[in-house]
């Protein structure tokens, strides 16, 4: 094949190219031409090469100037390789100039950039949001439980959007205000009565402080009795100090059985030695006998009164006790 055909289809194929990529730049221009946004078609020609796709940034100035706003394609091509949402920030802008909210392209490029949805907050600033807390339970000083849900009604604060605190911080602080105003309480009959103390004790802690909400309202959706804390606690109470109780008795128990024990062993150590010693006495007695000591007569008067002191004995055991 022919060097030069080879170069010609190359052309060709080249000139096709640039007519697609300018066709789709002048039609763009034309566009934003006929809706009276001011894009030039180097501008939008000069976008692909910074890797900014152009028919977002033009439908994002065409949205722009219809509603009324001057934001530059500039800007909006720097919000875009910034990594922001332009679409997202133009239609943000729009509702807040609708809505009489002052908020500028700076700073809400500031607030998207920052990770939160620009567009959601002016709607809540608009309309505000319903936070329904999860259930709380809290103890009252009369021992009572109380299981507390509430439902808090914030507006977005635009100005603390940026570094403010989200919804969690506002949920902890609610729940926390209405621990401390059922645990503060005299007795939980109190907060059945009047359940909307609660909600102005919370309201009056200011625990919007440092978040990006602004609270409109604490409403206490439900208020149920719970259990007896108190007496559990007394019962659990009662129940140790019965246990510490049984095992002071064990011990002293013990005690006395180690005791009565030690006693017996000293009752037959005292036996073994009147054995011992008794065992001795004829012994004795043969000796003094041999030394003449004891006579034959002392040995029977020995002997008769042994036998009157077995007799009377055995007598007093077979007489009937008095009574």
């Amino acid at each position: 094949m022919d060097f030069g055909f080879i170069v010609l289809i190359l052309l060709g194929i080249g000139a096709l190219v640039v007519f697609f990529f300018v066709a789709s730049a002048i039609s763009l221009w034309i566009q934003a031409l006929i809706s009276g946004a001011r894009v030039g078609l180097f501008a939008i020609v000069f976008m692909r090469f910074r890797k900014v796709p152009p028919k977002m940034v033009v439908n994002s100035k065409i949205m722009a100037v219809k509603a009324g706003l001057d934001i530059s394609t500039n800007e909006l091509e720097s919000h875009f390789l910034a990594g922001g949402q332009v679409v997202r920030v133009v239609q943000s802008l729009i509702a807040a100039d609708k809505a009489n909210i002052d908020l500028t392209f700076n700073r809400a490029a500031a607030i998207d950039l920052a990770g939160r949805d620009v567009l959601e907050a002016v709607q809540m600033s608009v309309n505000p949001k319903v936070i329904e807390t999860p259930l709380i339970a809290a103890m009252a000083k009369d021992g009572i439980q109380l299981k507390a849900m509430s439902r808090v009604t914030v507006r977005a604060n635009i100005d603390r959007l940026v570094g403010g605190a989200g919804e969690e911080t506002v949920l902890a602080r609610v729940g926390e205000g209405i621990v401390t105003t059922i645990g503060s309480a005299d007795s939980h009959k109190n907060v059945l009565e009047n359940p909307d103390t609660i909600s102005k004790r919370v309201l009056e802690k200011g625990l919007d402080a440092g978040t990006a909400f602004e609270i409109l309202s604490i409403d206490i959706a439900d208020v149920d009795v719970g259990k007896n804390i108190g007496a559990e606690l007394e019962t659990d109470r009662a129940e140790a100090d019965k246990k510490i109780a049984q095992a002071k008795a064990e011990e002293r128990r013990a005690m006395a059985f180690a005791a009565e024990q030690e006693m017996k062993a000293r009752v037959q150590e005292m036996r073994a030695k009147v054995v011992e010693a008794e065992a001795e006495i004829p012994l004795a007695m043969a000796e003094a006998f041999r030394d003449g000591n004891l006579g034959i007569m002392d040995y029977y008067k020995m002997q008769n009164i042994m036998s009157d002191t077995k007799m009377r004995t055995k007598i007093s055991d077979d007489d009937p006790q008095p009574g």
